[in-house]
């Protein structure tokens, strides 16, 4: 491993260990709070009924904190402010201690102490995120940037960098994209610095993803012309607005988050998928015959091949000459099987897929590993597709239908997986219902 590389996981680790600093702080602050109000004698119960509620408390801040995104790995320039998103989820755990409460009769703490600790609470998380920024670079030196771009905005940059980053050093300079993984590291560089509006091909997806594989934070100037793309989260570095790249869409905490949500999901459908998928299966059996379920390899995410699961509408020799994909009245369609597939029943089976993990309720549609090979070939960026796991429905189903060419549907899929939150998969399985009642093949 490279010192840059090193560094960095280093870096990582001890911002892990803002687990428990931010635990201890807000346990602490719940107990200091009581006693300004109350001194050492508390009201109404005894000491460990309210040491208790604080652990529940804790735990409740810690959960949303986390999937709140607050213990990612940030690189160090250029860092959005803390508490602003401290603040937003503070209050949102706040108002999951007062659920607890108003569902379970139990108050883990004085009431007016949540009004403090909504602001004394974020206030805390946002300075411990500020000391842990100090204390990596009492460790681990200052960032070492490497600037890629023309000569003219190399020198241009080096001038504002010296006046305004102080907290960090460029290390070299490069005009030739080509030979950014060597030269970085040559110096060994943290940091990469975009200039000169490098078309994004030059970097994505590789050296994008091997600077990710090695926490290069990589950073792309933003120009005047850039704007028009509706741009709404930048970086001042050097008093200059930067974007950041990433290889991968979705920090690893909101994928446990959509996770966590299918697994509900599941539990409130189980009672009516069960019976209807057994009585799809029965009717399979009776107008299809023998081999009610249909397997086949599918790409999942990041790649990984997986067994999807379908009821089987389409005759047994569908492939007898290899893979084909699905078109309009595909003709290999048993008769009577039509109305599943535009009605998407076939896909029922694939809630198992759900339950173990290899698919979402809502993603990008996964596709066979020839398929997949080919358009990776003829799509630039195909394969982002795959940041997150592949869904029964999507914004491309709802949007598109079968015929549509692969390269639209991918922009659908890239504007799904940029764009993903609860309350979009809410408005794709709200649409797909309507498509399913239509029974509109799409």
């Amino acid at each position: 491993m490279n010192s840059a590389a090193a560094l960095a996981t280093s870096s990582r680790r001890g911002f892990r260990f803002l687990y428990v600093v931010d635990a201890v702080t807000l346990f602490a602050l719940m107990a200091a709070i009581t006693v300004v109000r109350f001194g050492l004698d508390w009201p109404t119960y005894p000491r460990t009924h309210y040491v208790i509620g604080f652990a529940i408390a804790t735990v409740l801040h810690m959960t949303v904190y986390y999937f709140g995104g607050l213990y990612e790995f940030e690189q160090r320039l250029g860092h959005r402010p803390w508490l602003p998103r401290a603040m937003l989820l503070t209050f949102m755990a706040v108002g999951g201690d007062a659920t607890v409460t108003l569902l379970t009769g139990r108050y883990l703490m004085p009431r007016a102490n949540l009004v403090v600790l909504a602001v004394a609470g974020a206030v805390l998380i946002s300075f411990n995120r500020w000391g842990a920024r100090r204390v990596r670079l009492l460790r681990m030196g200052r960032p070492r940037m490497l600037l890629v771009g023309a000569p003219a905005d190399i020198d241009s940059a080096e001038v504002h960098l010296a006046d305004a980053e102080a907290d960090a050093v460029v290390a070299g300079s490069l005009t030739d994209p080509e030979l950014i993984i060597g030269e970085a590291d040559r110096l060994g560089a943290t940091e990469l610095l975009l200039l000169s509006g490098e078309p994004l091909d030059t970097i994505y997806p590789e050296p994008l993803g091997e600077l990710e594989l090695r926490n290069i934070g990589v950073f792309r100037r933003i120009k005047p012309a850039d704007t028009l793309l509706g741009l709404q989260r930048s970086r001042q570095i050097g008093g200059m607005p930067f974007v950041a790249l990433r290889a991968h869409a979705l920090p690893m905490c909101r994928l446990r988050f959509k996770r966590l949500l299918d697994l509900a999901y599941l539990a409130l459908l189980a009672p009516f998928a069960l019976p209807l998928s057994a009585a799809v299966a029965i009717y399979v059996r009776t107008v299809g015959g023998r081999g009610v379920l249909y397997r086949q390899e599918r790409v999942g995410r990041e790649g990984a091949p997986f067994v999807l699961l379908k009821f089987r509408t389409m005759t047994r020799d569908a492939e007898r000459n290899g893979p084909v994909m699905a078109a309009s009245n595909d003709p290999r369609v048993i008769k009577g099987m039509g109305w599943l597939r535009s009605t998407r029943l076939d896909e029922l089976p694939q809630l198992w897929n759900v339950l173990v993990g290899t698919m979402s309720l809502v993603g990008p549609r996964p596709e066979r590993p020839q398929f997949v090979a080919r358009l990776e070939r003829e799509i630039a960026g195909y394969g982002r597709r795959h940041d997150v796991p592949p869904g029964i429905t999507g914004l491309a189903q709802t949007q598109g239908h079968y015929q549509t060419d692969p390269g639209y549907k991918l922009g659908h899929d890239l504007q799904y997986v940029v764009n993903w939150s609860p309350v979009l998969d809410w408005e794709i399985m709200a649409k797909s219902l309507v498509v399913m009642a239509r029974r509109n093949a799409r």
